[in-house]
């Protein structure tokens, strides 16, 4: 077994093991001290303290402008790996989160039950880095996690709509990053030549799976943040339950790609998700979270997931 180790350059928290990686997120931590929680907790019912953010494949087959990774540590060809089984993943991702929160064991300022709860997950985001369907058992991990009780965020580019089709997730993020082919071949940058064409047919899963649907997209200042009716048209292809709109962040390795000035402020956002509600008038719902800047937009106010212990 491969040692564990950092996976990203200065960044002491992003731990592997082999092809699999896990790292708390703020929001993580910031509900285990009682200092609020994720956005995903007011939409979806999501508890933040209990919730892994990891990958099992640290490796991507795009290089979008405002990802804050490091695209060098994703050039590694994927044919020498040797894949752990979907049981040995879940173990893995289980301890790694473990390890990586049992600080707050010994701090009198969290409270004892939420850290115990915190040491037995109940929900997985699937997005950490890379894109989790190059893993070649994501079908069986998902079902792996849903066989203890552990809800699934299954987070795609959606490069691989067949396999897609395969799964199963509690909630199915395809990611919509650009209103045409051109923006997205500027702004995703693909590494597949039928990229676009790939999205396009993911967009056809979503419409067909009984799975709860959502897309995602990433709005960047002066790149991708325009024709909100042709974002629009690719979000009534997909007919998702949810459509979230979020800004890009300027964090991480994207700093070398991208000016501040491309982040936009929460007010920005929320005029773009009205833009494009004014061409999808089914998703008359709308939900926000200024701190993560990020909108949803819903057909119905009820968008929790049932059974849920947030």
């Amino acid at each position: 077994m491969a040692p564990e180790g950092t996976g990203q350059v200065g960044d002491p928290e992003y731990h592997s093991r082999n092809h699999t990686a896990v790292q708390p997120c703020g929001w993580t931590k910031k509900a285990i001290t009682g200092d609020g929680v994720c956005y995903k907790s007011a939409f979806y019912g999501i508890a933040s303290h209990r919730c892994v953010q990891m990958t099992p494949v640290v490796r991507c087959n795009e290089r979008c402008v405002f990802c804050w990774r490091d695209h060098a540590g994703h050039a590694h060809a994927l044919e020498e790996t040797q894949w752990d089984d979907p049981e040995a993943v879940v173990e893995a991702s289980i301890e790694l989160q473990r390890k990586l929160l049992s600080g707050y064991g010994g701090n009198e300022e969290v409270d004892e039950t939420t850290f115990e709860e915190a040491m037995d997950p109940q929900h997985v985001a699937i997005s950490l880095d890379g894109e989790p369907t190059l893993y070649p058992y994501l079908p069986e991990l998902i079902e792996a996690y849903h066989e203890r009780d552990i809800t699934t965020f299954l987070v795609s580019n959606g490069t691989r709509p067949t396999v897609l089709a395969e799964c199963d997730p509690t909630q199915l993020y395809v990611s919509v990053d650009a209103p045409d082919r051109d923006t997205y071949n500027e702004v995703v940058q693909p590494m597949v030549e039928d990229g676009w064409d790939r999205l396009m047919d993911s967009l056809d899963v979503m419409a067909e799976t009984d799975t709860r649907t959502t897309i995602r997209t990433t709005l960047v200042e002066g790149h991708n943040d325009h024709d909100a009716a042709g974002y629009a048209r690719l979000f009534e292809r997909a007919d998702p339950n949810f459509i979230e709109l979020k800004a890009y962040m300027h964090v991480g390795r994207s700093r070398e790609r991208l000016d501040r000035s491309a982040m936009p402020d929460h007010d920005r956002v929320v005029a773009f998700a009205k833009a494009v509600q004014e061409h999808l008038p089914a998703f008359d719902v709308m939900k926000a979270s200024p701190p993560s800047r990020v909108v949803l937009l819903a057909r119905e106010e009820a968008t929790q997931i049932d059974g849920l212990d947030a």
